[in-house]
């Protein structure tokens, strides 16, 4: 909705989405194993955690499903209510947005087809491919010396630059390869290193602190032992996600 006076999007609060007892949210939809289609289904890792934290929360969710680098916009214009798409939490992001307790930890794993591409250093001189507003693509751009950086719509893509050798390294979330060398085989591609680890989120609309914290008082209890968010990341994964 917008303010009358102001013309500007305001968030819907917690109450006023608990009354209308749905919740929208956010994601992209093509990030295996994390939310993906699975025919018209939508599925994945978060997709699963989000169903259980709103049902504890008593909502039903509207999910809505757009390109990646969409998904942050989207809130300030109140286009939805919650955003859970893998988001590394950022100094950068956070002037923007209000980011939740996080939901797992990972990092930006360099995946290439050259074993020697082990570290930032090993970057310099060559061409990295990253999906587009991603945290990978922040971090490619910071590496000293790097001969280029090429950025997709989805992450896919990047990975199909290097497998074509129009680019030398791919750098994206670890499990995503994890996911990748499980499912796609003889794609001639292997993760050598790590170029840094972060805390991913939800997120909603900046200030919008009631329902953050709704959000993290269920996220907490489906985290707790025998809560739920074992099993699934054990399902998904094989072994606990969760930030240590």
């Amino acid at each position: 909705m917008f303010g009358a006076s102001t013309g500007t999007a305001v968030a819907r609060s917690v109450d006023a989405i608990k009354k209308a007892g749905t919740i929208i949210v956010a994601t992209e939809g093509q990030y295996a194993p994390f939310n993906f289609f699975e025919g018209s289904k939508l599925s994945g890792f978060e997709v699963d955690l989000m169903e259980a934290v709103a049902k504890k929360m008593g909502l039903k969710i509207e999910w809505k499903t757009l390109g990646f680098d969409a998904l942050l916009t989207g809130l300030g214009q109140d286009r939805w209510d919650m955003v859970i798409a893998s988001h590394g939490i950022t100094e950068e992001r956070a002037k923007s947005v209000t980011f939740t307790s996080p939901h797992y930890c990972s990092g930006g794993a360099i995946v290439t087809k050259n074993a020697a591409l082990k570290t930032a250093k090993d970057l310099a001189g060559k061409t990295i491919a990253v999906q587009t507003g991603s945290s990978y693509l922040e971090a490619a751009q910071k590496i000293p010396g790097v001969k280029e950086v090429k950025n997709f719509p989805k992450d896919p893509d990047a990975q199909a630059a290097v497998m074509s050798d129009r680019a030398d390294a791919w750098i994206t979330d670890k499990f995503v390869v994890m996911d990748v060398l499980k499912t796609q085989k003889n794609t001639g591609l292997k993760p050598t290193g790590m170029l840094f680890v972060e805390k991913i989120a939800a997120a909603v609309a900046k200030g919008n602190t009631g329902l953050a914290d709704a959000y993290n008082k269920a996220l907490g209890e489906y985290m707790a032992k025998g809560g739920g968010y074992e099993a699934l990341s054990m399902k998904y994964f094989g072994e606990d996600v969760r930030c240590k």
